[in-house]
Formats: C-alpha cells, structure tokens, sequence
C-alpha cells in the first residue's frame, strides 16, 4: 500500500469513530433491591417498557434489599456509579437526603393517589403496602391475634425476620414496635426472641425459608397472599392485622445529583408513576400502585384485609429513632 492509500484509510477509520460512538444508547444505571429484578418482579417487564421509548439501556445493580441500597450509597459518595435509586423508603429517606447526593425530582405527582399527602421534592414514590406478619395457615391454625400476643405468647410460633441494618421490612418492624412499645420496646423484643427462627439479611431469603416450610410465620406484607391467589390459585398464605396497628410503607425512588444522563434518570422517575408503570406493579411486586389504575387492579387486591389504624413516622422522625432503636433490636436479639 502506498504512503498516500495509508494515510488516507487512516484519515477514514478515525474520522468514523465519532460517527460509531453517536450511535451508542445511553446507559441508565438503576440501583435497586433483588426481587425487583428477579424473573418475575416488575423490573423486565419495566425495562422493555421505557427502553421502547428512551433510545437507551438500562443497567440494574441489585443488592439484598432497600436498606442496603442506602449502606452503598454512603460507601461510594459522590463516586457512585447510580444514575437513579429505586427501593429506600421513607425510614431512609431523611438519611439519604443528607448525603447531599440526590436531586429534586422535578415530577408532576398530582395524580398520585395515597393514603398520605406526598410534598417530598426528592423522591417519586412507587408503590406502597403495610407490614405484616404472614402465616401458612395448613401449618398454624391458631395465629397471633395481636402484636402483643406474637410478643408475649410463651409458646408460640417460629418465625423469620429481615435484619434493619440491610432490609426495608426488617427496618419497618423496628420502626413498628417502637412506635408501638416505646421506652418498652426491649422488653418486647426479647419477648420475641425465643420465637426468632433466624433473620435474614432481606426479604427474598426469609419469605422463600417461608414457602420451603422452615417457620409458619414471617415478616412481609398485606400484599402478599396477593400472589400466591394470583399465580398459585391458593388461599394457605394469609396476612394478619393487628388492632395495635400495621405500620406501612412507601417505596421510593430518586435521582442522584451530578449524574451524566440527569435528564434521562428524571424521565425514568416520570415513567415510575405513568399508568402504563402502575399498572405492572401490583402483580409483579405485589404492592399497591400509587395511582388510581381502576379495573387492573386484581380483585384478589380488593378482598385483602385492611388495617383499621396504620402507622407510619413522618420521614425526619423515623430518621431520628432509626439507630436508637435498631441499637435496642441488636441488644436485645443477640443476648
């Protein structure tokens, strides 16, 4: 090849490199917690829905649970490699906002249909449920009829639990009993202790010990039989209410500050809340949407029971006992 031939195929071959690199989609990188984006949670079925419409991809980074999302984030600081988080909630949200690392959400939220009046500029909630205690009913015929009687029954049943320090649920029933017991919230706990089977680190390993027959009670969701009715056309799996009050929750999701694709993670949180994002939410994370979606909502989610009084700490309060009272919970478990 002559000198010329050879400059010129050199000219050529770097000259498309900008024109290859334009064609590349945007990555939009998603931290979120394992059953979102198991096989059968929402997360597939919400990928292929926004990459349809955004001419990008998005990369899920799945860590055990919600309160592990928040661990991560405080690691990395501003190196995070998170565009947009999905999977604190309003226990977190106080804590996360601290770290300087998200940025207003900028999102219309006037069709949100919650039990609460949503003002948070930084979050997009997606969906929302209470806790609770669900049980195998071939296996316990006679639950707790009360939060006292889990804690003081002297013989009864197993049960599994999600650590706070790494689980939304494990942190719910921390926030659950404290508001319940208070200053006597030690006592209850090791009330309970005894009846502890183990505690995982989130939700997915302690409701699948649960279906595996390992204890006849675990810490979940209302929601929850939701899915065994659906896709296994069962009624065994039942939530308990208790007069005490079921302390609920609101999952979020957010964007972080600073990120390359900002406009792209505030489209996502738009989407989040879209009718065609709803809809996808109740039977595939078994929550409740956070807008009115009318006939597709499952009539399995109409027939759930309802807790007559909910509980819930304003976000700022919740942050303030969170450590205190997971402090109490690890005295009082490992004694």
């Amino acid at each position: 090849m002559q000198l010329r031939d050879l400059l010129l195929s050199t000219l050529l071959a770097t000259a498309a490199i900008p024109a290859a690199w334009a064609d590349e989609k945007p990555v939009l990188t998603v931290y979120t917690y394992n059953s979102f984006t198991s096989e059968w949670g929402p997360g597939p079925v919400l990928e292929k829905a926004f990459e349809a419409t955004c001419a990008c991809d998005i990369n899920w980074v799945a860590l055990e649970d919600g309160a592990a999302l928040l661990a991560r984030l405080k690691l990395e600081g501003k190196n995070t490699k998170a565009d947009v988080v999905l999977g604190l909630d309003t226990n977190l949200t106080a804590e996360a906002k601290a770290t300087g690392l998200f940025a207003p959400h900028g999102t219309d939220v006037s069709a949100l249909k919650l039990p609460i009046t949503w003002a948070d500029a930084d979050f997009v909630p997606y969906d929302w449920g209470y806790f609770a205690f669900v049980y195998d009913s071939e296996k316990l015929k006679d639950p707790p009829k009360s939060l006292a009687d889990l804690v003081d029954g002297k013989d009864g049943p197993k049960v599994l639990l999600e650590d706070p320090r790494t689980s939304t649920p494990g942190l719910g029933l921390v926030m659950w009993m404290g508001e319940v017991y208070g200053e006597k919230a030690a006592a209850a706990w090791a009330g309970l202790k005894p009846k502890i089977l183990t505690v995982s680190k989130g939700w997915s390993e302690a409701y699948g010990l649960f279906t595996q027959g390992e204890a006849p009670l675990v810490l979940s969701y209302t929601t929850s039989p939701a899915y065994h009715q659906i896709v296994e056309k069962t009624d065994r799996y039942k939530a308990l209410v208790f007069p005490e009050g079921n302390y609920m929750q609101v999952e979020v999701a957010g964007a972080i500050a600073g990120s390359a694709h900002a406009d792209l993670a505030k489209s996502f949180l738009a989407f989040l809340i879209s009718p065609e994002a709803q809809k996808v939410i109740p039977t595939t994370n078994y929550m409740y949407p956070v807008r009115d979606i009318g006939a597709d909502l499952p009539p399995e989610f109409t027939a759930l029971p309802v807790p007559e009084k909910s509980l819930l700490l304003p976000a700022d309060e919740a942050a303030k006992h969170r450590d205190d009272w997971i402090k109490t919970w690890v005295e009082a478990v490992s004694q």
